[in-house]
């Protein structure tokens, strides 16, 4: 750990946004041996992100960007709201575009809205990833190498179900394992580019790291409320996902307490 605090912010960027590629590369690698995974393993690893990623979006981007807003004499609670709705906003917006353009009348059809709409969700989390590490070049108080690692750990953890849920109905519809394993590896692979364009887009204008810090906040509440407990609420025991959703939430926040 102490190695990787060492490394240029550019790198580590890198680094964290082609680890969660990996992962997402993990799941989608599932079609090769099973034709379905069982229900409660992916519903539990996706509460535990549900906590991980809304705790993450506090302490290590909604919390940073408050810090910054101030030093920058920005109105915090303006720039936090406009930042934070935006996120979500935007999600909402191409979520709707996606149900106008792609009927749910037929199964492929299905599938290509699941490959679009999962991809589309992984430019927020590459973007908050870059953003993260990004921020700590200003030293800002809760920006840390540590709280961007974790975070890029609890974004990891939840491509891994995200990969298996591509690849795995696009071989339920009859294509075949390679084609199915490689679009869920492609859905991660925006990852890796929105990771760089958030970093990139902070170094050069200072006064867009709380806009952005929030925004992506926004798009990963968004996600986590739109699709993340949803689906691990369709669990038969519902009220013990919940409680996989704190302790995800806990792990988190005591990580980046700790070690921030």
């Amino acid at each position: 750990m102490n190695n990787l605090l060492n490394i240029n912010p550019f790198i580590l960027t890198i680094i964290s946004t082609l680890f969660t590629f990996l992962i997402t590369t993990l799941g989608s690698s599932l079609v090769f041996f099973f034709k379905k995974i069982n229900k409660n393993i992916l519903d539990i690893m996706l509460s535990i992100s549900s906590g991980i990623m809304i705790s993450a979006s506090f302490f290590s981007l909604l919390n940073p960007a408050i810090e910054l807003s101030k030093n920058l004499q920005l109105c915090t609670y303006l720039t936090l709201s406009i930042g934070f709705l935006l996120g979500g906003f935007f999600l909402y917006i191409t979520d709707k575009i996606f149900d106008k353009v792609l009927t749910k009348k037929h199964s492929i059809k299905r599938c290509i809205m699941l490959v679009l709409s999962i991809t589309l969700h992984n430019i927020p989390e590459g973007m908050s990833i870059g953003v993260a590490f990004a921020s700590t070049i200003y030293h800002i108080d809760g920006a840390t190498t540590y709280a961007a690692l974790i975070l890029a750990l609890g974004i990891g953890i939840q491509n891994f179900p995200e990969g298996s849920a591509i690849s795995l109905p696009l071989r339920r519809e009859g294509l075949s394992r390679f084609k199915s394993f490689l679009f869920g590896t492609l859905s991660g692979f925006i990852e890796i580019i929105s990771g760089i364009l958030g970093y990139l887009l902070v170094l050069k204008i200072r006064i867009l790291l709380p806009y952005l810090l929030s925004l992506a906040a926004g798009a990963m509440i968004y996600v986590v409320v739109e699709e993340l407990i949803p689906e691990s609420q369709t669990n038969e025991k519902k009220d013990l996902m919940a409680l996989f959703t704190l302790i995800g939430f806990s792990i988190m926040m005591i990580l980046d307490i700790a070690l921030g």
